[in-house]
C-alpha cells in the first residue's frame, strides 16, 4: 500500500531554506535577494539539461518520467510481520484443507505477486518452477525501476556539467569586456550562479531523488524474495511453525525482539 511520502518535499523546502537564509543573512539588505536570480543562468542550465535529457532517452523513456517522479513522493507500507502471518495462515490451511482450498481464500489478499504465486502452487507447478517464474518477474521489475530511475541519475549527471559551461560562457564574456567595467558584474554573476543552479539542482533534487528510488527497489525486491519463500513453503507443505521460523529471518532485529515477547506472552495466557 502507497501512501503520499512527506519527506521529499519537505528535504526539498529545508534545502532551499537554508540556501536562501545564509544568502539573506550575509546580504545587506533583503533586495539584495535578487542578484541571485539570473535568467541567463536558467535557460543555460534548464535548455541545456532538458537538450541533453531529450538527446540521451527515447520518447518512450520520456514518457515514463512523470511517474518516476511521482513515486519519489509517496513511499510504501510494507508490514513484514502480517506478511509473514499471511503465509502461516496460507501453510496452516493448505496441510489442513489442501492447496485447492487456497483459491477461495484469495480475496482477501491484495498483492497481486503473492495470489499469482498461490496460483502457480495450487496448480501443482514444481517448487523450482515457481521460484524461477516469480523470480524472473522480480529481475523485470528491477529492471523497469532501473529504466525510470535512469533518468535522473542522468539529470544528475548533467546539471553540473551544463553549470561548468555557463560559467565557462560568464568568464569568455567577461574577459572580451575587461574594458567595460559596467560588464564585469553581470558577466561573472552569469559565470558563477550557473554553477550554483546545476550544483542544487544536482545535489537537492535529481540525486537524492535516484537515491531515493533505488532504495524503494531494494525493500520491495526484499518483500518479493519473503513472498518467494512464502509460497514454496505453502506449496512444499512445510510445518507452518517451521515456515514461520524461516520467514523470520527475513526480519529485522528491532522485529524479532518484539515477535518473540508476542510469543512468550501468548505462552503464559
Amino acid at each position: 500500500m502507497k501512501k503520499i511520502d512527506i519527506l521529499t518535499p519537505v528535504g526539498i523546502f529545508i534545502g532551499l531554506t537554508a540556501v536562501f537564509t545564509a544568502i539573506y543573512s550575509n546580504a545587506a539588505g533583503a533586495g539584495q535577494m535578487g542578484d541571485f536570480i539570473q535568467i541567463a543562468s536558467i535557460l543555460i542550465v534548464l535548455g541545456g539539461l532538458s537538450s541533453a535529457i531529450l538527446i540521451n532517452f527515447s520518447l518512450a523513456d520520456l514518457k515514463t518520467l512523470p511517474k518516476v517522479l511521482k513515486e519519489t513522493f509517496q513511499t510504501r507500507e510494507n508490514n513484514l510481520q502480517e506478511l509473514i502471518d499471511t503465509f502461516v495462515d496460507l501453510s496452516a490451511r493448505a496441510r489442513r484443507e489442501g492447496l485447492l482450498a487456497l483459491e477461495a481464500g484469495l480475496e482477501d489478499v491484495d498483492d497481486p505477486f503473492i495470489e499469482k504465486g498461490v496460483l502457480l502452487a495450487v496448480d501443482g507447478i514444481e517448487p523450482d518452477i515457481i521460484k524461477d517464474i516469480m523470480m524472473a518477474e522480480v529481475v523485470a521489475m528491477e529492471e523497469r525501476h532501473r529504466k525510470g530511475r535512469v533518468i535522473l541519475e542522468k539529470a544528475g549527471e548533467y546539471a553540473p556539467a551544463w553549470g561548468m559551461i555557463g560559467t565557462l560562457v560568464g568568464l569568455v564574456l567577461m574577459l572580451q569586456n575587461l574594458n567595460d567595467p559596467s560588464t564585469l558584474g553581470p558577466n561573472m554573476a552569469v559565470a558563477l550562479l550557473t554553477t550554483l543552479y546545476g550544483t542544487l539542482l544536482a545535489n537537492l533534487v535529481f540525486v537524492p531523488m535516484a537515491s531515493k528510488l533505488a532504495l524503494s527497489t531494494e525493500e520491495e525486491v526484499f518483500v518479493k524474495q519473503i513472498v518467494v519463500e512464502g509460497v514454496i513453503g505453502v506449496q512444499s507443505g512445510q510445518n507452518p511453525k517451521i515456515l514461520q521460523e524461516k520467514l523470520s529471518a527475513f526480519l529485522p532485529n528491532h522485529l524479532k525482539g518484539e515477535e518473540e515477547l508476542t510469543e512468550e506472552k501468548d505462552k503464559d495466557e
